[in-house]
C-alpha cells in the first residue's frame, strides 16, 4: 500500500509540478503582455509629443511668416511712397537747372516773401 500512495503521491505532485508549469508559463506571458503594452503606450507618447511639438512649430512658423510678409508690404508701400517723392524732387531740381530756372525759383519764392518787404538776390 505504501507504494500506491507514494506512487500516487508522485503522480499528484507531477501534476501539480504540471499545473505550476502551465502557471508560469501563462503568468510570464501575461508580464511580456503587460510589458509590451506599456512599451506601446510609452512610444504612442512619444508620438503624440512630437506630433504635438510639430504642430506648434509650425503654427509658430506660420505666424513668423505672415508678419515678415506684412512688414515686407509695410515697408515696400513706404518705399514705393518715398521714390515718387524722390522723382518728383528730382524731376524739380532739373526743372531749375534748365533754361529760365532762376525765373521759375523766383516765381515760386514769391509766395513766401512778406508784404512790405524787399527781396535782395545775390549775384
Amino acid at each position: 500500500m505504501r507504494k500506491k500512495s507514494v506512487s500516487h503521491l508522485s503522480a499528484d505532485k507531477l501534476k501539480t509540478n504540471r499545473v505550476d508549469a502551465a502557471t508560469l508559463a501563462s503568468s510570464l506571458q501575461l508580464r511580456e503582455h503587460k510589458r509590451d503594452v506599456l512599451y506601446s503606450f510609452i512610444a504612442l507618447l512619444i508620438k503624440v509629443g512630437l506630433l504635438a511639438i510639430g504642430a506648434v512649430s509650425i503654427v509658430k512658423l506660420g505666424f513668423a511668416s505672415h508678419q515678415r510678409v506684412a512688414r515686407h508690404a509695410e515697408i515696400s508701400s513706404v518705399l514705393n511712397l518715398e521714390t515718387s517723392k524722390l522723382v518728383k524732387l528730382q524731376q524739380r531740381f532739373d526743372h531749375l537747372f534748365t533754361i529760365g530756372g532762376d525765373r521759375r525759383l523766383m516765381h515760386e519764392q514769391e509766395q513766401w516773401i512778406a508784404p512790405n518787404r524787399v527781396r535782395v538776390i545775390w549775384r
